[in-house]
């Protein structure tokens, strides 16, 4: 994913902007793979999903950005897609502060789930409709710090 992305972006910084929190470890792995020297890390915090499986259908912006994206190629990473609602919401909001560009990378996808049409240039896995955790991904904030990713039972 990392070779595809600076393929992509060959010029100029690049913002990632980090779905907290369960993208900061998969942001982590793919900002090493990264090549170049002018990646800018930034984080946001939305919510949707509280202490439940499933999303709520209401977003909220816990945390914005720090930064000023207009004119600058944006890198939205997050850790799953699950219905998209979140995905979609986010995206609508960092295009009105006109960046250059605005492409989603994720680790997960669960396009069975999706609910909201997601653009999403870059997937790592497509996986099953099943509850993950582990590698950032959390239930209720646990499981988090697991290395793998499992299934929830």
């Amino acid at each position: 994913m990392a070779d595809q992305i600076e393929n992509d972006f060959p010029q100029g910084p690049i913002y990632i902007v980090s779905v907290l929190k369960g993208a900061f470890v998969f942001v982590a792995d793919l900002a090493r793979a990264l090549k170049r020297h002018s990646v800018r890390i930034e984080f946001m915090a939305i919510s949707s999903y509280g202490n439940q499986k499933t999303s709520s259908g209401q977003v909220k912006v816990t945390r914005d950005l720090d930064v000023n994206i207009e004119g600058h190629d944006v890198l939205i990473v997050e850790d799953i897609i699950d219905s998209g609602v979140t995905l979609s919401y986010l995206k609508r909001l960092l295009e009105q502060r006109k960046p250059r560009s605005l492409a989603i990378a994720t680790l997960l996808d669960k396009p069975d789930r999706r609910i909201a049409p997601v653009d999403v240039k870059y997937i790592g896995f497509q996986i099953p409709d099943e509850f993950v955790v582990g590698y950032g991904l959390d239930y209720a904030e646990d499981y988090r710090n697991l290395g793998d990713i499992c299934v929830l039972s």
